[in-house]
């Protein structure tokens, strides 16, 4: 069951954001990588509206550990070329990349009635690194 599900337009796409900047600090979900995440998700919330058929729905949803976001639209979808990133001269084009970047992993499901984009981020440090000794300089590259 989402922890939180909304349907958007154009019009309601920055209130999306702003109510996903809510449930993703609620769930847990914190600093710059709740930044990241939630920028990533307007994106594809964004690629919804330009290229899925001008609406879709945005669904968050915690597995264990992990915070999940689907985007649903109704587009015709896309390829795995959609995903890289264009030339610097070319305006646009950098949604999926920016979501796949931001967020480390970005899955697209072609579905009957069009497109689902996830993308999610683990809710633990994963990022930790063990304590230093007691009176170690953590400065000091020489101290172990």
């Amino acid at each position: 069951m989402p922890l939180w599900a909304h349907a958007f337009t154009a019009a309601t796409a920055t209130e999306v954001r702003h109510a996903l900047v809510r449930h993703v600090a609620a769930a847990g979900l914190a600093g710059d990588d709740a930044e990241d995440f939630v920028l990533a998700v307007h994106e594809l919330v964004t690629n919804a509206v330009r290229h899925g058929g001008g609406a879709g729905r945005v669904e968050l949803l915690r597995q264990e550990d992990v915070l999940v976001c689907e985007v649903h639209d109704h587009g015709t979808g896309t390829d795995a070329d959609a995903v890289r990133l264009p030339a610097a001269d070319v305006p646009g084009g950098r949604g999926l990349w920016l979501a796949r970047e931001l967020t480390g992993g970005l899955m697209l499901t072609r579905r009957p009635d069009g497109l689902t984009a996830t993308v999610s981020v683990c809710l633990t440090d994963s990022s930790a690194h063990p304590a230093a000794p007691a009176g170690a300089d953590p400065a000091d590259p020489a101290q172990p």
